[in-house]
């Protein structure tokens, strides 16, 4: 036995090898092709050699896949909500926060693929393994919610893109019960191979990509002051709300959990160190290509919103909903009308995301609760906690904009408050040798993503607190609130101090 598999318990440890819940079955994996320089170390060093083989633009395309999945919570209507609003009311000088903001996500989206490589097995499921049974319910229930909250405001964004590229013809809630079908029609490719819906995922990406890049141009926005505002920090009191906003929205804790269960669709040889490490390597090329793509779409949908409505009177107006018909005003038609170019982009984001979405649904079920069921039932339970709630709202917010972005903004809280339990035990797995074994991250990589944790974490409670603030009043709110609050940051705490001495809360066989 590998000493690997030594210093993963939970490799081995399983009662039922058949009737566990995993990410994908041995059949559905990815074949990554062996060169002859493989099968050589191989036969040189035998089982358990280290270090990576050489690079290979083959292997990078067989690895490529899961980071681009991964990239959509960059992308969702919620984050282009929030570009077009910083753009309007910060203008360019928040571009460097942007791009910093990327960053410490792609730090943890590598923690979370490193995660699911090493292991074998995806973060819903450790949580399941390494928790006591209350506190994995709780975990779960939370990363439900989030993913719940998340979904509204993805198919609400689908809702909207159809509502404009029809001229109105379809409500809100038709919008609502397209997106939710389609859903399905697009899932279905995954029957044809994990390949053929990471295409999918391809052509919807490159739609956003060539819509937003064609505002850009129409916008032509100033070249030496996009450089300033990406490469010169600035923040004033006029802009801190949106600041923090910025970092706020880039880490979804339902994508935490879905990149570490993506990594898994490529087959890798635990056996071999070297593969683990190929592995781990080439997702860390494919993941910073796929956030760096999505940086720019994101910097071009705020650069436009900034040259157009940048100290403007429409400037603290400007929502999701009449965004279209303000580039419309603005830009005017051209060849092709900047409102429904607008809305292909929106509609692709929004597509993209609630698939994403609804797979992420599946791998936190199945991981927290250990049960299998045929993937379209367990897509078809995922959307409808996600629907229903989702067309209610389309029905008593379709004919008020001012009201969908107070829900809007309540949703944000929603998930600005279930952070800390996607990071937290993440980093705390992530960390252990006897989880993680030689690929546990080093004293350097933990203090700095314990800071990025602890960064995102005070600046979702600064959002909390002046949500909280603005909206809640009365002694019953109040003290809801105030007891809510209390059992919260218990519970945070709770998670930090059992990682520090991680260990399992069932007995377990020691291995051999």
């Amino acid at each position: 036995m590998s000493r690997l598999e030594n210093d993963r318990p939970l490799l081995i440890d399983r009662i039922d090898e058949e009737e566990e819940e995993t990410a994908y079955d041995e059949t559905e994996k990815v074949h990554i092709v062996r060169d002859e320089d493989d099968n050589e170390r191989d036969l040189e060093y035998g089982v358990g050699c280290g270090g990576a083989p050489p690079f290979s633009w083959r292997k990078l395309w067989l690895f490529t896949g899961p980071g681009f999945l991964m990239s959509i919570a960059f992308l969702d209507p919620g984050n282009l909500e929030g570009d077009l609003q910083s753009g309007a009311v910060a203008g360019y000088s928040l571009l460097w926060l942007l791009m910093w903001a990327t960053a410490m996500g792609l730090l943890v989206q590598l923690l979370s693929a490193r995660l699911g490589v090493a292991t074998g097995r995806h973060l819903a499921e450790l949580c399941r393994e390494e928790y006591p049974s209350w506190a994995g319910m709780v975990l779960w229930v939370m990363a439900e919610l989030a993913l719940i909250g998340s979904d509204i405001q993805e198919v609400i964004g689908s809702a909207i893109a159809i509502k404009i590229l029809t001229n109105g013809i379809l409500p809100l809630w038709a919008g609502v019960i397209i997106t939710a079908l389609d859903c399905f029609f697009f899932l279905f490719f995954e029957n044809y191979g994990i390949r053929k819906l990471e295409a999918v995922f391809a052509v919807l990406i490159a739609t956003m990509g060539v819509s937003f890049a064609w505002m850009f141009g129409q916008a032509k926005p100033s070249g030496s002051e996009l450089l300033v505002g990406i490469l010169v920090p600035k923040l004033s009191s006029r802009t801190i709300q949106k600041a923090v906003g910025v970092v706020g929205c880039i880490i979804m804790p339902h994508n935490v959990f879905l990149h570490s269960a993506l990594v898994q669709s490529r087959e890798v040889d635990k056996r071999q160190k070297y593969r683990v490490q190929e592995a781990i390597n080439y997702y860390t090329i494919e993941s910073t290509l796929a956030l760096f793509v999505s940086f720019l779409i994101n910097l071009f949908v705020t650069t436009v919103f900034a040259k157009g409505f940048y100290n403007t009177d429409l400037a603290d107006s400007i929502g999701l909903v009449n965004a279209g018909q303000y580039l419309q005003d603005k830009y005017g038609g051209g060849l092709f009308p900047i409102l429904y170019i607008w809305g292909i982009g929106l509609l692709a984001a929004g597509q993209s995301s609630t698939i994403t979405g609804t797979y992420a649904g599946q791998f936190i079920m199945g991981g927290f609760l250990n049960f299998r069921m045929k993937k379209w039932m367990r897509a078809l339970i995922t959307r409808s906690c996600a629907i229903i709630p989702t067309i209610i709202v389309a029905l008593v917010f379709d004919s008020s904009e001012a009201t969908l972005d107070v829900l809007n903004e309540w949703l944000n809280v929603l998930q600005s408050i279930q952070i800390p339990f996607a990071l937290i035990p993440l980093l705390c797995l992530v960390s252990k040798e006897r989880i993680m074994g030689s690929f546990k991250i080093g004293p350097l990589c933990q203090t700095i993503a314990w800071l990025v944790a602890a960064l995102v974490i005070m600046i979702n409670g600064y959002l909390l607190i002046e949500f909280f603030s603005s909206e809640v009043s009365g002694i019953v709110y109040t003290g809801f609130v105030t007891v809510f609050t209390a059992l919260y940051g218990a519970f945070i705490v709770y998670l930090i101090a059992r990682g520090i001495n991680f260990t399992p809360w069932r007995p377990k066989a020691e291995s051999s």
